[in-house]
């Protein structure tokens, strides 16, 4: 089975709204793949839920342990600063590391630009 991990992009869009990202969770929820998540983007996805989307706490907590149901929880012990811009989307890389993730499922420009460059080889 391939192990997937997603940028917290990729949750909040699959939450709020229709299109590919919701896809995307319910194949991980259909057990397709293998989906890989860490705490520290399980805290950004409830404080950008909770800032940007007014959801409730208890919304919130229901959601996560939805997310529990067809996700993976991995405790990466290896702190990286690879994408300077953007020093959240680490925690991506460092969950992607951990997981022995195949892929990283983004559309974060950061996170994009990342792959380009260790894809080039630069």
């Amino acid at each position: 089975m391939i192990d997937v991990t997603a940028d917290t992009n990729v949750y909040i869009s699959a939450l709020n709204f229709a299109g590919l990202p919701r896809q995307f969770l319910m194949d991980a929820m259909a057990g397709r793949f293998r989906l890989a998540i860490s705490e520290p983007i399980l805290a950004e996805i409830r404080a950008v839920l909770r800032a940007k989307f007014s959801w409730s706490d208890a919304t919130i907590e229901e959601t996560v342990a939805l997310l529990a149901s067809c996700t993976t929880l991995v405790r990466p012990k290896l702190t990286l600063d690879v994408v300077p811009d953007d020093p959240d989307d680490n925690r991506i890389v460092e969950c992607a590391l951990k997981s022995g993730s195949k892929f990283i499922v983004t559309g974060d420009a950061d996170l994009l630009r990342l792959a380009v460059t260790a894809a080039s080889g630069s």
